[in-house]
């Protein structure tokens, strides 16, 4: 369970202080413990902070799966504003989901490379989720169009605007 608590805890502090201002002493204390200890747990803070990654982009993908499993082959329009309310929502209310956001653009530079991996294989798996549930609403007729691939990646471009916002203007807009 401690390391469930020190994720925890480095979470916290790398969401607010980003990776350079968090430390492991402050995240050991946190959670009660001395920063040596976090070593029994974690290789050090670049293992603790994409583990924490790694549990962020779970977290979104497990979200936006789980919404388009709900989804049927109607009402296209309603599903994309829901969905686009998900993105909305988990940035303002789930830790998880505003430190990947501000991860996935504010990555430290020694861990860009495995960051972006880690953001292009969630970037694929949700766009083929995506265009599966716009070939099943051309399908059903709900759309239409021949491809699903252009609409997909139309809306897309919408998500990744509404995520750029978030990241760069405050919240409440």
């Amino acid at each position: 369970m401690k390391s469930q608590d020190i994720k925890a805890a480095a979470l916290k502090y790398f969401t607010i202080h980003g990776y350079e201002g968090a430390s492991l002493a402050q995240i050991a204390d946190e959670v009660g413990m001395k920063k040596q200890s976090i070593y029994a747990h974690f290789k050090g803070k670049d293992d603790l902070f994409l583990q924490v990654l790694r549990d962020a982009k779970e977290t979104e993908l497990s979200s936006k799966l789980q919404y388009f499993g709900a989804v049927g082959s109607q009402h296209p329009e309603q599903a994309l504003s829901g969905f686009l309310q998900l993105v909305i929502d988990l940035f303002q209310k789930n830790e998880h989901l505003k430190f990947w956001l501000r991860m996935s653009f504010f990555p430290p530079a020694h861990l860009v490379q495995a960051i972006e991996q880690e953001v292009i294989d969630i970037e694929q798996k949700v766009q083929a989720v995506l265009e599966t549930q716009f070939r099943d609403w051309i399908d059903a007729g709900a759309i239409f169009g021949y491809s699903a691939l252009t609409p997909t990646l139309a809306f897309l471009g919408i998500v990744d605007s509404i995520m750029v916002e978030l990241v760069y203007v405050n919240d409440e807009k």
